[in-house]
C-alpha cells in the first residue's frame, strides 16, 4: 500500500504497520484516523478500491467497513 500511495503521489498520508488491533478475529483490519473509520482488506482489489475512493476522493468504501 505505500508503494501505491506513493506512486499516486498522494500527499498527507502515513502509512503504518501494527499488530493486532484487538480486532484480529476479523482477520486484517486497517483503521483510518482522523475518521477512525475501520475497514476489513482482503486482498488487493481492496486496497486499490481504498486509495482510489477514500484516500483520493474522501469517499468511505460501505463494503469494507468493519
Amino acid at each position: 500500500m505505500k508503494k501505491k500511495v506513493k506512486e499516486a503521489e498522494i500527499k498527507g498520508v502515513r502509512i503504518n504497520a501494527s499488530g493486532c488491533l484487538n480486532r484480529c478475529k476479523l482477520g486484517r483490519i486497517m483503521v483510518v484516523y482522523p475518521q477512525g473509520a475501520w475497514f476489513k482488506v482482503k486482498n488487493k482489489k481492496d486496497i486499490d478500491l481504498l486509495i482510489e475512493q477514500f484516500l483520493v476522493k474522501d469517499k468511505i468504501v460501505n463494503k469494507l467497513l468493519v
